[in-house]
């Protein structure tokens, strides 16, 4: 049993993977200011909640897009299980072949997913990750990580929107009954909710050309489960995908060093 952690700009998810299978999924807030020790305590609640505490882990592994976070979270690791956490970056064995024009600048949590989408589902594969942005990985038919696409998140965007325009309240994130909304509210909530799923069905559309036929279209993150039931093309929603590829990354690395 390993412990896998995320590390994103707005959250921080915390998983167990018990060999392929993933027993749990949580999220903690992201925050540079915290001490290695805030971060045990709350990685350590969160293991408590499941019944379960350092010495049940062989190891642990972590993907961020957050360096000065990820030193902190590490000592963290170190702390709860007495070693030091397997860090998704240079060196680290991912099996992933990446034909972009700087694979270096691929962030690790797109690596993750792409790996967990590989080993699961039929190429080719659209990657959608719904968080702070909104990012769309492309896999061809021959397992190669080819590019993507980087969006504003659907959160982000909608929170920009409220605090740049003084008359616009802020909403919550849910789908209004229909489109064409009556009063203010209704009309961000559409703007929001199904302006991000057209959006998700337009880049599919143009993905998949560019791959020269239909993918199959997975969608984790966050914010994917209130925007993918509204889009119009079948995607697959699957929670825990960064989770498993963090999980057959860290497999992969351990089969290296025996």
């Amino acid at each position: 049993m390993i412990l896998v952690l995320d590390i994103g700009n707005t959250n921080i998810v915390v998983g167990v993977m018990d060999q392929n299978k993933p027993l749990f999924v949580e999220r903690l807030s992201t925050d540079s200011n915290k001490t290695d020790l805030e971060y045990a305590v709350m990685i350590k609640t969160v293991l408590e909640l499941y019944q379960l505490n350092g010495v049940d882990f062989e190891g642990s592994i972590i993907s961020s897009v957050v360096p000065p976070v990820t030193a902190t979270v590490n000592r963290a690791i170190t702390k709860l299980l007495g070693k030091p956490a397997l860090v998704v970056g240079p060196g680290v064995k991912t099996g992933l072949n990446i034909r972009i024009e700087n694979p270096a600048q691929l962030g690790s949590d797109l690596v993750v997913d792409a790996v967990a989408a590989i080993a699961e589902y039929t190429a080719p594969l659209l990657i959608i990750d719904m968080g702070t942005a909104t990012t769309i990985s492309a896999i061809d038919k021959n397992l190669n990580y080819v590019g993507g696409v980087i969006i504003p998140g659907a959160r982000v965007a909608l929170d920009s929107l409220s605090s740049k325009a003084s008359q616009l309240p802020r909403v919550s994130f849910e789908a209004p009954k229909k489109a064409i909304g009556t009063n203010t509210i209704e009309c961000m909530k559409s703007g929001t909710i199904f302006g991000n799923a057209s959006l998700l069905d337009g880049m599919i559309e143009r993905m998949e050309e560019e791959l020269g036929g239909p993918a199959t279209v997975v969608a984790t993150g966050g914010l994917a489960r209130f925007i993918i039931p509204h889009c119009r093309h079948h995607i697959i929603y699957d929670d825990t995908l960064l989770l498993k590829g963090l999980g057959n990354i860290y497999y992969k690395n351990m089969e290296k060093k025996k």
